[in-house]
């Protein structure tokens, strides 16, 4: 997909007769510092070429560096939005490791978490998905509610976008006294909103012209991708971690996995749409029923993972995010890696978009939701 070659900087014909034109990489275009170099015949997309490494902060090679309570939080910075479930998962991985058993509490607050970011997250989705196919009204709708949750998140971490809350054995403090209460006053606030999204764009006809049978892509071909999280269940595949491999609580909630099988734009809309109301289910259950004891595990304030290697995911807003840790038994891992979601969704951007008109390509990207720093990271 990467492959050093001269960048072209203003749009040329090529010997075919083609136009050659670039996308990025400024951030206002494509979610995050993202280069395209794409080939138009007329109006319609031969070829989508990703450039990346804008943003490219070697966070991997950092972490060797890093204690294994440290290398948690640099992950807050690839996909930012989701820096919660980004952090639960590295967690996961160095309790893995070295068998550390989490509080009951602990398991259901980072569960709450998890959830309001992935609502968050899909909010901020919804808002510049509409606008970049020439909504703006939605976009403003969309930042309402997740700043009720950013405000919910603040009071307990201390934090709006990078909380650095999860920590080995549990979360780093106890829930703001005022939780429960702006939890419950929220899920009674999104549940009439959420059906004012669909009215606004779900069921807008010049919105379904945009999407619908636009930027399909087959359950095997989206299988052969490595697509995970709502463009890959749009596409009829089955991949939610939460399901197929339950962590913490989720094993106990009822909820379902959204599935839809169009494989186009509009199903990705959809996919994500329906997970916030399912989100919105899971913290109806939880949230009257946090376990009292202990939020934290009593760990050594210097952390040893045995030898070996070990392997934890988890389901992210975008898809799904592993961390492998490879331990020769010293406080700083030999070798970490991280299987982010938006590097496989990448890679099919071409294969979606070829056919398609250039102004296609922007309604596909907005429902692939990139963000950059995950995939470059």
């Amino acid at each position: 997909m990467y492959r050093k070659t001269e960048i072209i900087k203003e749009p040329t014909v090529n010997d075919s007769g083609d136009m050659i034109i670039n996308i990025g990489p400024q951030h206002p275009a494509t979610h995050g510092v993202l280069h395209l170099v794409i080939t138009l015949n007329g109006e319609t997309i031969k070829k989508v070429e990703p450039h990346l490494g804008y943003i490219h902060r070697s966070i991997e090679k950092m972490c060797e560096s890093l204690s294994y309570r440290q290398f948690i939080y640099v992950t807050s910075r690839m996909d930012y939005l989701s820096s919660h479930i980004n952090n639960h998962g590295c967690a996961l991985c160095v309790e893995k490791g070295m068998q550390i058993e989490v509080p009951a509490r602990a398991q259901v607050i980072r569960v709450l978490m998890d959830e309001l970011t992935r609502i968050a997250s899909h909010t901020l989705w919804w808002g510049a998905m509409a606008m970049d196919v020439g909504a703006l009204t939605p976009f403003f709708l969309a930042f309402r509610e997740r700043e009720m949750i950013n405000d919910i998140m603040e009071e307990t971490c201390g934090a709006r976008l990078t909380m650095n809350y999860m920590v080995p054995g549990g979360i780093m403090v106890d829930l703001h006294p005022t939780f429960q209460r702006k939890v419950k006053e929220f899920i009674v606030h999104f549940k009439s909103k959420i059906d004012e999204y669909d009215d606004l764009v779900t069921d807008n006809i010049i919105f379904k012209n945009r999407t619908v049978n636009v930027g399909v892509i087959s359950k095997e071909d989206a299988i052969s991708y490595g697509l995970t999280g709502p463009p890959a269940r749009a596409s009829g595949v089955s991949c939610d971690i939460r399901k197929i491999y339950p962590y913490e609580v989720y094993r106990t909630l009822q909820f379902e996995e959204i599935i839809e099988t169009a494989g186009d734009s509009f199903a990705r809309y959809l996919v994500r749409m329906k997970e916030m109301r399912q989100s919105l289910s899971i913290i109806e259950q939880l949230i009257d029923n946090i376990p009292e004891g202990d939020f934290q595990a009593k760990t050594k304030a210097v952390l040893k993972l045995p030898k070996g290697e070990f392997y934890s995911r988890v389901e992210t807003a975008r898809g799904e995010f592993g961390v492998y840790i490879v331990s020769e038994g010293g406080t700083t891992p030999y070798r970490i890696k991280f299987r982010s979601p938006g590097f496989s969704t990448l890679s099919a951007l071409d294969h979606m978009a070829r056919g398609s008109k250039i102004g296609d390509l922007v309604a596909i990207m907005g429902t692939l939701d990139f963000v950059i720093p995950d995939i470059d990271r």
